[in-house]
């Protein structure tokens, strides 16, 4: 039985991926950082059901800051795969809270390729969680041969583990892949993050328990997949011979606008965009103003748009993306109705 360990273990994808993993007989192991209360909300069906049962679920308290902590619990397991999922992933928090998103983003990393060095854990392979926003303000269709230019300290972070990876790979002969993700939602999403926060809102102010909901730049294009499609990818990143880095994106894009109509439209919701810039305003049928923009919700430096090329992940790792964004959209949406108890 092969063994992994997911860093990040707790959030969107790495729930994902642990239930990707067990369904292919692994023993899954993964760390959450110590708090008042067991944080396994989104782990709660496999940690109930499978775990007590056929025990395929190891959870551990551990922080990837934590060198210690985290050389003692993966020198205990030895496992054959590592996937590095834990991050401060949202953009925005990163320049509010720079100093720990870089912390734990970039000498996280650090210290798991460490360890993997360290103990000569030479039979291990190690997937980092790259990302879109390294390429920072770029309208083309982004490959791996394109040129990274990060404008936020998460993708500067980011970028710095990413050249680790490959540092290391490269010294030490370490199978490390790094996956460029682009933005991959799902009913698991936090609800900080732009695709959660509308439909949640939209579905609030149609159940009158909200009035208005505040938005950013509705202007911003994103490449928008599903996290369950995306984990499919990290998982055949290291079942190849070699290591590499890939791009995994759906190569079609939709601005914040687009993705509020799209919503919109699969509530029966009509709603009307007035105005321009901060004054623009979205009303429902009946006039009511439900959704305004707000300057804090701005980045500092905006990236305007973000499309990735994910043909070489097509061609070798046999992966492509089953959601469209209609799909996508209808799942979260299904979710969050369950949730919101209409």
């Amino acid at each position: 039985m092969k063994k992994a360990f997911i860093t990040g273990i707790t959030g969107q994808d790495g729930s994902y991926l642990a239930e990707l993993l067990i369904s292919k007989k692994y023993q899954v192991h993964g760390i959450i950082r110590k708090s008042s209360s067991f944080n396994t909300e989104r782990l709660t069906n496999i940690y109930q059901d499978i775990n007590i049962k056929n025990k395929k679920l190891f959870l551990y308290y551990g922080d990837v800051i934590d060198q210690f902590s985290m050389q003692k619990i993966i020198s205990k397991i030895k496992p054959d795969e590592i996937y590095n999922l834990a991050a401060q992933s949202h953009v925005k928090v990163s320049f509010d809270e720079p100093y720990y998103t870089c912390y734990t983003n970039a000498l996280g990393t650090l210290n798991l390729l460490e360890i993997i060095k360290n103990l000569n854990l030479k039979k291990t392979k190690f997937y980092q969680a790259s990302t879109s926003e390294m390429f920072g303000n770029n309208s083309k269709k982004l490959s791996e041969k394109t040129n990274f230019n990060p404008v936020s300290p998460y993708a500067a972070s980011k970028l710095f583990a990413h050249n680790l990876v490959k540092i290391y790979r490269d010294s030490y002969k370490i199978f490390a892949c790094n996956g460029i993700l682009f933005n991959h939602e799902s009913p698991r999403r936090g609800s900080t993050f732009v695709t959660k926060k509308i439909i949640t809102g939209l579905i609030r102010i149609i159940q009158k328990k909200q009035k208005c909901l505040y938005l950013g730049n509705l202007d911003a294009l994103r490449d928008w997949g599903h996290a369950k499609d995306y984990v499919m990818a990290q998982w055949k990143m290291l079942q190849m011979k070699k290591p590499d880095d890939y791009i995994i994106a759906t190569g079609k894009k939709y601005s914040v606008r687009t993705f509020i109509k799209k919503v919109a439209k699969q509530l029966n919701l009509k709603i009307k965009f007035i105005g321009k810039g901060l004054n623009e305003k979205i009303l429902d049928n009946n006039g009511n103003v439900i959704v305004k923009i707000d300057k804090n919700y701005f980045r500092p430096l905006e990236v305007p748009s973000l499309l990735g090329d994910s043909s070489k992940a097509k061609k070798k790792l046999h992966w492509k993306s089953r959601y469209n964004i209609d799909g996508l959209i209808n799942d979260m949406i299904k979710s969050t109705l369950i949730n919101e108890k209409i």
